[in-house]
């Protein structure tokens, strides 16, 4: 952890990273803080304090960074295809609330911010494979487009202020605590209808190829982000690996003994055909490699699911 920080405000606390990093915060000894509309396993914040609020409301959101050393930022109140659809909301629920955020942690003495960004649609359709932070930004969803702007933002802020930031670019995240409310997390979404015996709508033909991180590993890059005193401010945070949808439906299959039902949907103008990053900085720099390979973070995810008797 970044030097002198005691207190932690997690941002998002109640959802699937932020369930993961509170534990692990509150596990290491620190004074820990998740704030967020919706607490989804309040059973496993013990010893973490909890904030209910809106992001969007300026009042609860002070309440919550006031005494707060260090801020994880693992808000993002759209998903890539609702972005698109409104984008003027997007902007709203989004970038606005995290130009307050900025505002008020330089001016009630926050330490650092560390960012949870989106590294699978902030380069776009990348012509780099395995694609590093240099990459070109290009997205080509309203998503990418808010992520970018809340990464220049933090940059700016630093620049004038002197607000410390990380950002992190995560790839496609998947382990306990990922439930599919918002039509995100594939792995989630096959495990837990299979589990059901529902059919899972897919879109495409399966044949895209995606970067899956487990969430461990995840939260030891958080962990290293936060006390990171290096010139760096962006870390891709991925596999380094690309496995296609129907691979993905494969382990899943081989791992439940059973059959999916998967229904296939025409393909989305969102949806870049080859996602993978580049992790190299995180390794170089941070001392950060991902540590669970995908076939046993598969087994953590299957084993958590079927001991929810879902």
């Amino acid at each position: 952890m970044i030097r002198g920080a005691t207190s932690c405000l997690v941002l998002g606390g109640g959802g699937f990273l932020g369930t993961n990093l509170c534990r692990r915060l509150a596990a290491s000894g620190l004074r820990v803080r998740a704030f967020g509309r919706q607490c989804l396993f309040p059973q496993e914040l013990e010893g973490v304090e909890w904030l209910q609020g809106d992001f969007a409301d300026a009042a609860a959101l002070a309440a919550a960074v006031e005494t707060s050393n260090l801020v994880f930022h693992l808000v993002h109140g759209t998903k890539p295809q609702s972005a698109n659809l409104d984008m003027a909301a997007d902007v709203q629920y989004n970038v606005v609330p995290t130009l307050a955020l900025l505002d008020m942690s330089r001016k009630l003495g926050v330490q650092r911010i560390v960012f949870v960004s989106s590294g699978g649609t902030v380069y776009g359709d990348s012509r780099q494979i395995p694609t590093p932070e240099t990459a070109a930004t290009d997205p080509i969803t309203a998503y990418g487009v808010s992520n970018l702007a809340i990464e220049k933002y933090l940059a700016l802020h630093e620049h004038l202020y002197g607000l410390s930031f990380r950002v992190l670019r995560v790839s496609n995240a998947f382990g306990p605590f990922q439930v599919p409310l918002k039509n995100q997390g594939i792995i989630a979404a096959l495990i837990s209808r299979a589990l059901r015996d529902e059919a899972v709508e897919i879109w495409g033909d399966g044949s895209v190829v995606r970067d899956f991180v487990f969430v461990d590993d995840i939260m030891d890059a958080l962990e290293a982000a936060a006390g990171d005193q290096s010139d760096a401010r962006i870390f891709n945070i991925g596999s380094g690996e690309g496995r296609t949808v129907r691979e993905v439906i494969a382990a899943i299959e081989l791992l439940l003994a059973r059959k999916l039902d998967i229904r296939w949907k025409d393909k989305r103008a969102i949806d870049v055909p080859v996602s993978v990053l580049s992790i190299e900085r995180a390794r170089d720099v941070l001392g950060w490699t991902p540590r669970t390979p995908f076939e046993k973070g598969l087994e953590k995810t299957v084993s958590w699911w079927q001991s929810r008797k879902t």
